[in-house]
C-alpha cells in the first residue's frame, strides 16, 4: 500500500530554506487531494445511476412484453394450480372407413360441493334429489352435514341439468369443466367401440380411458397427442346399421337368446360390420354381471362375435374335405363310404335324425348333404396329427388378432388329448370350440384362394400377406361345393338371386354345464362367401338357442333359422357394398313380351 503524505515535506523544507511561506504549498496540496476525492465520488454516483436506470429499463421491458403476450392470446378464465391441472384429457376421435364419426369428445361439466360453504345444506339436498332422481335426499343431507370438506355429486352434467343446479343458487355447489366421450350413434357398433370411463380426476379436468373394445385395446394410441389424427376403422356405418337391424329382427323372429354377425372383406380381412345382440349404449355402459354362476351370454356386454366360443358344427366339414383334397387323398368326384350309422369302438356316429345318406356319396355330396359319416371317414384317412396342423394353420388353436381387448382372452377350447374319436368329431365341428371370428378368418382363407387372412378393424393399413394353407385349385373346388350347398343342399333358403351365395350350415347342440348336451338348445351358424363367382366377402351369422315355430313342429336347424337371416342380410347389404346383381339372360328360344 502506498501512502501519500498530507504535507509534501521536501517542498516545505525547500520553501523554508528560500524564505517562502510553506502554508500556501499545503493549501494547494489539500485542494488537489479534495478534487481527486470529488471526481471519484462523482464517478461512483454516475455508475450507480446508470445501473439503476438499466434495471428500470429491463423491468419495464419484461412487463411490456408480458402485456403484449397477454393481449395477443385468447381470453380464458385463470385456473388455480391443482392436481387435476396436469391431467391429459385429450382423446382422438374414432371414425368409420368413410370418415363418419363413431366416437368423439364433448365439453361438459362435473358437479362437486364444498359443504362448509353451503348456506342451507338440507334445502340443497332436497332440490338436488329433485333434479337427479338416482340421488337420495337423505344420503345427500347426511353427507353435506358430516363435516367433510369436499364431495363429488355428479361426474357429468347435461346443459339443462347444469342450469337447474345453477338456479339453486347455493355457493357450496361448484362446477368443473371436463371432456366426456360421446358416441353419437348410440348402440350402433357398441361391441366394437366398447366404451370409456374416467381415470385420474380433478375439479378442472378428468382423464378419459378405455374400458372395453377398441377404446381399451388402442387406448395408448387414442391418448397420444403427438398423433393428432382420428382413428379410422374398417367399419362401414351404413352396412353396420343394416346388419344390426336385420339381425335384431331375425333374432326375435327365430326366438333366439342372442345373435351375432360378422361381415369381412375376403382379401384384406377388413371387417365391415360386427354386430352382437343383445347390445348396449356405450354412452351409458351397464355394469357387468356379478353372479359368477350366471351365463356370461346373459350380459349385453358379452361380445358373441369374439368372446362367444362355440362348437360350430357342420361348418367345419369343408375344412376336412379341403385338407383331404390338399393331401391328394380325394377329389370332388371321389366316392366315399357314407353308410350310417358308423361304429367306432364304443361310439356310434349318426347322421341328423338318424338318416342314412349313403351307402356311397361323392365328396361333393358329402358336403351338400352334410354327412357326418362321410367326413369322419375322410378324417381318419387324414389322421389326427395332420388334422391338428391344418386347423392350426387356419387359426383355430390361437386367439384371433382382431384389435379388441377381449380377443386375446377368447382362446379356442381344444381337447387335451387328440384321440381318434376326437379326430372324427372334430371333422364335423364337435369337440373343438371356437368363436365366429375364428370361423370368419378360416372361410376367408377359402375365399382368398387358399391364403390365410387375418381379420382387422383398422382401415387401410398395410399388412403382410398371409401364408398359404391350401392350393388355389383346392380353394376353388371347396368354394364350388359350398355353392352347391346353397343351390341344392341344406342352405336352400340362403340363395339370394343375383349374388351367387356359397356357404355351409352348422347346427351344434349346446353343452350342458352338468355334463353332456342339451337336446333342445342349439347354436346355429351359417358361414357364407359371396359372390361365389368372384369371392369378395365373408359373412358369418350365429344364433344362440333359436327355434323356428311357424310350422306344426318347432325347427332348430340352421337351414331354417340362421340361413334366412343371413340371406336377408346379403339382400340388404350387397347393394350398399356396390355389388350389382348378376342377371341371367333368358334362353334364346324363349319369347319375351316387350311394351314400348
Amino acid at each position: 500500500m502506498i501512502r501519500t503524505p498530507l504535507r509534501p515535506l521536501a517542498r516545505i523544507l525547500d520553501a523554508r530554506a528560500k524564505g517562502e511561506n510553506p502554508d500556501s504549498i499545503e493549501r494547494e496540496n489539500r485542494r488537489i487531494r479534495h478534487e481527486a476525492m470529488r471526481d471519484k465520488a462523482r464517478n461512483r454516483a454516475e455508475g450507480r445511476l446508470l445501473l439503476l436506470g438499466l434495471s428500470f429499463f429491463l423491468a419495464f421491458s419484461v412487463i411490456g412484453a408480458r402485456m403484449g403476450l397477454l393481449a395477443s392470446t385468447q381470453p380464458m378464465e385463470p385456473r388455480a394450480a391443482a392436481s387435476g391441472a396436469e391431467i391429459l384429457n385429450q382423446r382422438a376421435d374414432i371414425t368409420d372407413r368413410s370418415g363418419r364419426i363413431l366416437a368423439t369428445n364433448l365439453l361438459t361439466h362435473s358437479l362437486y360441493a364444498h359443504p362448509q360453504d353451503m348456506v342451507d345444506p338440507l334445502r340443497v339436498a332436497r332440490e338436488l334429489a329433485a333434479i337427479f332422481p338416482e340421488l337420495k335426499e337423505e344420503d345427500l343431507a347426511k353427507r353435506f352435514t358430516d363435516g367433510r370438506r369436499f364431495l363429488w355429486i355428479r361426474k357429468k352434467l347435461s346443459p339443462e341439468q347444469m342450469q337447474q343446479v345453477h338456479d339453486i343458487g347455493d355457493p357450496g355447489l361448484l362446477f368443473g369443466p371436463r371432456e366426456m366421450r360421446l358416441y353419437p350413434n348410440g348402440r350402433l357398433a357398441a361391441h366394437v367401440l366398447g366404451g370409456t370411463s374416467f381415470g385420474a380426476e380433478g375439479v378442472h379436468s378428468a382423464e378419459v380411458i378405455g374400458t372395453a373394445g377398441i377404446e381399451k385395446a388402442l387406448d395408448t394410441r387414442l391418448r397420444d397427442p403427438a398423433i393428432g389424427e382420428p382413428l379410422q376403422l374398417s367399419i362401414d356405418l351404413t352396412v353396420q346399421a343394416a346388419i344390426t337391424e336385420v339381425l335384431g329382427a331375425g333374432m326375435k323372429m327365430m326366438n333366439a337368446k342372442g345373435a351375432t354377425a360378422i361381415l369381412m372383406e375376403a382379401h384384406s380381412g377388413e371387417i365391415l360390420a360386427l354386430a352382437s345382440l343383445p347390445d348396449f349404449d356405450p354412452n351409458d355402459r351397464p355394469a357387468p354381471l356379478v353372479d359368477r354362476n350366471a351365463d356370461p351370454g346373459d350380459s349385453p356386454l358379452f361380445n358373441r362375435a369374439v368372446q362367444g366360443v362355440y362348437e360350430l358344427g357342420s361348418t367345419f366339414k369343408i375344412f376336412t374335405v379341403a385338407q383331404a383334397m390338399e393331401l391328394g387323398l380325394v377329389n370332388p368326384q371321389t366316392i366315399v363310404d357314407a353308410d350310417a350309422p358308423m361304429r367306432w369302438g364304443r361310439f356310434l356316429i349318426k347322421e341328423f335324425k338318424n338318416h342314412n345318406y349313403g351307402p356311397l356319396l361323392s365328396v361333393t355330396d358329402v358336403i351338400v348333404k352334410s354327412s357326418n359319416v362321410g367326413v369322419a371317414r375322410l378324417a381318419l384317412q387324414i389322421g389326427g396329427l395332420r388334422q391338428q396342423a391344418f386347423l392350426r394353420s387356419l387359426g383355430f388353436f390361437d386367439p384371433t388378432p382382431v384389435e379388441l381387448v377381449e380377443a386375446p382372452y377368447a382362446r379356442p377350447l381344444v381337447p387335451a388329448k387328440w384321440a381318434e374319436i376326437t379326430t372324427i368329431t372334430t371333422s364335423y365341428g364337435h369337440g373343438l370350440a371356437a368363436s365366429p371370428m375364428h370361423l370368419a378368418a378360416a372361410y376367408g382363407t377359402i375365399a382368398n384362394g387358399g391364403i390365410t387372412v387375418k381379420p382387422t378393424l383398422l382401415h387401410g393399413n398395410e399388412r403382410p400377406q398371409g401364408t398359404r394353407a391350401m392350393r388355389a385349385e383346392v380353394a376353388h373346388d371347396a368354394l364350388s361345393m359350398l355353392r352347391q350347398v346353397v343351390t341344392r343342399g341344406t342352405a336352400s333358403y340362403g340363395d339370394v338371386e343375383g349374388y351367387d351365395v356359397a356357404g355351409k350350415t352348422g347346427t351344434a347342440d349346446k353343452p350342458n354345464p352338468r355334463g353332456g348336451y342339451y337336446h333342445d338348445k342349439v347354436v346355429n351358424t351359417f358361414a357364407t362367401i359371396f359372390p361365389a363367382s368372384d369371392p369378395r366377402y365373408v359373412l358369418i351369422v350365429t344364433l344362440d338357442e333359436p327355434v323356428e315355430t311357424s310350422g306344426p313342429q318347432p325347427r332348430r336347424t340352421a337351414g331354417y333359422t340362421a340361413v334366412p337371416v343371413a340371406a336377408e342380410i346379403i339382400r340388404r347389404t350387397a347393394p350398399l357394398l356396390g355389388l350389382r346383381p348378376k342377371v341371367e339372360a333368358p334362353p334364346v328360344d324363349r319369347i319375351t313380351a316387350v311394351r314400348n
